[in-house]
């Protein structure tokens, strides 16, 4: 709360931890939203949960997850759980 990223930026920059964590969170990031394009078929909701990852990170894809596992009806499994589309 003290320092603003923006402007302690060559600093923080030349971290090796910061920068592998910076890859990290937009690399999962980047892997969730690929498969939110692929089981959201509006173009809001797919628009919605790239803000919501971005803004939210590890929060976001959990409730992303469990809002897909809520909609599997009793006799489904992992196979729909990843490429059943939702509509």
């Amino acid at each position: 709360m003290q320092s603003n990223l923006f402007k302690q930026w060559d600093y923080l920059g030349s971290i090796p931890w910061m920068r592998a964590t910076l890859w990290d969170f937009y690399a999962n990031v980047s892997v969730i939203y690929i498969w939110v394009c692929y089981k959201e078929r509006s173009i809001p909701a797919k628009i919605i949960w790239l803000i919501l990852l971005v803004a939210l990170g590890s929060i976001a894809s959990c409730a992303f997850v469990l809002i897909q596992l809520f909609r599997l009806k009793p006799n489904e499994g992992l196979k729909e759980f990843f490429s059943k589309r939702n509509g």
